[in-house]
């Protein structure tokens, strides 16, 4: 019986491939608990007079390193477990703000894939990543590359 949930191989991800990941909604509990946990006290994200004084955002922002965590773990859970070895590199994009109440998802297309010459066993896999809220608005993309475990050694 298969099992659901596991990692894709590198063999599952040749270029042109595309998959969207499930949706998830972003609340003030989870802002409140990453700004607390990475320090990130700025007044942006912990002063509500602020926001509604002086910010051009309408909302409670989320900061963009959180948008990008939970664009990650949506990722990982559909498609990394068992088959992920290495996050190489990136390059991020901030395209809009994502507040309390929005919900994300990723729109993953496959960009680049490649053997790694020097780890047998290996793929290198580059995804374009779209994260996307309930509006359909892109508020991020980026673009990382990883270390995928091939089907066969």
């Amino acid at each position: 019986m298969e099992t659901v949930g596991l990692g894709l191989y590198f063999e599952d991800l040749p270029v042109g491939r595309q998959f969207k990941t499930i949706g998830r909604t972003v609340t003030e509990a989870d802002i409140t608990n990453f700004v607390n946990c990475t320090g990130m006290v700025e007044v942006l994200f912990t002063n509500l007079e602020f926001l509604k004084e002086e910010s051009d955002i309408k909302g409670r922002p989320a900061p963009g390193a959180l948008v990008y965590a939970f664009a990650e773990g949506l990722l990982t859970q559909s498609t990394m477990q068992h088959t992920g070895f290495a996050f190489l590199h990136m390059e991020l994009d901030v395209k809009g703000p994502v507040v309390a109440g929005d919900t994300i998802h990723v729109e993953c297309e496959v960009v680049e894939a490649r053997l790694s010459k020097s780890r047998p066993g290996r793929g290198l896999v580059r995804t374009r990543n779209r994260v996307v809220n309930q509006r359909g608005e892109v508020v991020q993309i980026y673009t990382p590359l990883r270390m995928v475990k091939c089907r066969e050694g």
